[in-house]
């Protein structure tokens, strides 16, 4: 989960992003239309341009994981720390059960 707080809607991102893609040729280059079109919504540049760049991921535009598989591979490595200490937990439950059916005298 992310530590800091999202003050956009997602609705409002997509079209900042589409807002930067579509007026990229009228600025000098696309830093300046990021930080034109930043201003307008009220964040700072370097977090719309990272929209835009996470945009062009999810798109296949530019080379990177895309924010779906990335979701995944957390959920995935999540469950698998967690499995493993469920088997941490039966392992040692097992060795104490073990041990104390060893200690236990011998009756017929």
């Amino acid at each position: 989960m992310s530590k800091t707080t999202n003050k956009f809607a997602p609705e409002v991102r997509e079209r900042a992003v589409r807002m930067v893609v579509d007026h990229e040729r009228d600025y000098p280059s696309r830093w300046a239309a990021v930080v034109s079109i930043a201003e307008k919504i009220g964040c700072v540049p370097q977090t719309l341009h990272e929209w835009v760049k996470k945009a062009e991921v999810n798109s296949g535009k530019r080379a990177g994981v895309p924010t779906e598989v990335a979701d995944k591979m957390k959920a995935l490595e999540r469950e698998v720390r967690e499995l493993r200490q469920a088997n941490e937990i039966l392992r040692k439950a097992s060795a104490y059960f073990a041990q104390a059916e060893l200690d236990r005298p011998f009756r017929r």
